[in-house]
């Protein structure tokens, strides 16, 4: 999706904070006719924009819908690829499903999949993964790293590192930690998944299809039971409603600046990064193998990403995947 004259439109409105813009100030500057304009802010309207109309000053930009739209997020990039193409969907199965395919289309680096619902939202080893209405950001980042394929797995840490880094500067009432090797917590309970998958022909990555799916706005009645002592929110855990739109920018900005950072400068700077947000690195832990179960103290991970666990009997043991509890 690229920027329509519709999406410019809002972001004229979005950038005046509030002030009013006249139909004629916006037809000039678009160069169409006051009646496009118009036509323009009535379908603004149709999607759930609200505007005043002012007397003798314009419209203006009273209140915005609650959905994750490209033209309030273009408006928060920074990137130079990541998200400057969005296909979005009210809701899809999966977006990892969406992104496939878009991926066997050429769709370019940074390619942004998101929806409001997922109806067969899928998390690590084909686990279901609720993904309520309009609640939360449910996206897949199309990427092409010019990487080989061993290093594939370390992209599920980069956007680890990269989701911690843009919690930690929109929300100061919570620190969000990382459990190895793809979820985030607050206060011990999960409130992100992430699901990173390789394309790949040879030894060569066509893409990587680094999927996120992150609890903002639910409460707890939106979790089933079995899930309360486990699951939470964003909005549950900084006691306030979240600004998806913000997040999901932030989230892009910083991944795009840690992806590049990664593939031109290696691993050492986000090694260092996880770690410091890491909540699993000095902790017990149960580590559940295709193949056994290994029990330890989680020392460090290494170059590669692999998790080093030292047993009780002293020796240390490389996890390439598992599921991992804290004990």
């Amino acid at each position: 999706m690229q920027l329509t004259l519709k999406d410019e439109i809002l972001q004229r409105f979005l950038q005046a904070n509030g002030e009013p813009i006249s139909g004629q100030q916006l037809a000039d500057e678009f160069q169409v006719s006051r009646t496009a304009i118009w036509k323009h802010m009535q379908s603004l309207q149709q999607e759930g924009y609200t505007f005043e109309t002012i007397k003798k000053r314009g419209y203006q930009l009273v209140a915005v819908p609650d959905k994750v739209d490209f033209g309030q997020l273009k408006q928060l990039l920074t990137t130079e690829r990541y998200g400057q193409q969005v296909h979005y969907f009210d809701s899809v199965e999966s977006t990892q499903f969406v992104a496939h395919d878009l991926v066997r289309q050429g769709a370019p680096d940074g390619t942004l999949v998101i929806a409001e619902h997922q109806s067969a939202g899928r998390g690590r080893m084909m686990r279901e993964w609720e993904s309520s209405q309009g609640k939360g950001i449910w996206m897949t980042i199309i990427i092409r790293p010019e990487i080989a394929p061993h290093q594939a797995p370390q992209f599920t840490l980069v956007t680890a590192v990269a989701i911690v880094n843009a919690m930690k500067a929109m929300f100061k009432n919570f620190t969000p930690q990382i459990k190895w090797p793809n979820d985030i917590l607050v206060n011990g309970k999960k409130t992100t998944g992430i699901l990173t998958e390789m394309i790949a022909e040879e030894n060569r990555i066509q893409a990587l299809l680094i999927g996120i799916g992150i609890n903002v706005n639910q409460q707890l009645e939106d979790f089933p039971v079995e899930l309360h002592h486990i699951a939470t929110s964003l909005a549950i855990e900084g006691k306030e409603s979240i600004d998806r739109v913000h997040l999901v920018a932030q989230v892009l900005n910083y991944l795009e600046q840690f992806s590049d950072q990664y593939v031109k400068n290696g691993f050492t700077l986000i090694k260092k990064l996880w770690e410091e947000s890491s909540c699993t690195i000095g902790s017990q832990v149960r580590a559940t193998t295709l193949r056994e179960v290994v029990e330890g103290e989680a020392i460090a991970i290494t170059d590669s990403g692999v998790l080093e666990i030292r047993q009780a009997n002293g020796v240390v043991k490389g996890v390439y995947s598992a599921d991992i509890e804290l004990i």
